[in-house]
């Protein structure tokens, strides 16, 4: 039973964009927090940016702030919109979700939820 699923990766030209899409169902979806991680080949995981979905508020690698932006429709769907997409940004992206997390940190063992993840692949 899948709680978390993501779509819209794929390829893009440098300096192009992408909207990631994440769902939430079942127990997933009763969360505070939820997030976007990537992981490229030999890398640790890493936060991308994370929101509050009672709340609103927003985390943001510093590698991402004012290119990438997480929002929400609801608690339960959550978007990333990445745009001037650069080379190091290629990787595995994954959704994770958080119940009862004090703060919405882009800790990614802080999650207990994870999607399969979406390939987002840069290249010209």
């Amino acid at each position: 039973q899948e709680q978390l699923v993501e779509s819209g990766g794929g390829s893009v030209q440098p300096g192009g964009s992408l909207r990631l899409s994440c769902a939430a169902s079942g127990s997933a979806a009763i969360n505070n927090c939820m997030g976007w991680f990537r992981q490229a080949p030999g890398k640790e995981r890493e936060g991308v940016a994370t929101i509050s979905t009672s709340g609103g508020s927003t985390r943001y690698a510093d590698s991402v702030k004012g290119r990438f932006t997480i929002s929400q429709q609801s608690k339960d769907t959550v978007y990333l919109q990445m745009n001037s997409l650069k080379p190091e940004d290629p990787a595995v992206y994954y959704c994770a979700a958080g119940t009862w997390l004090w703060d919405c940190r882009l800790t990614w063992t802080d999650y207990g939820y994870w999607g399969q993840g979406t390939q987002v692949t840069v290249s010209s």
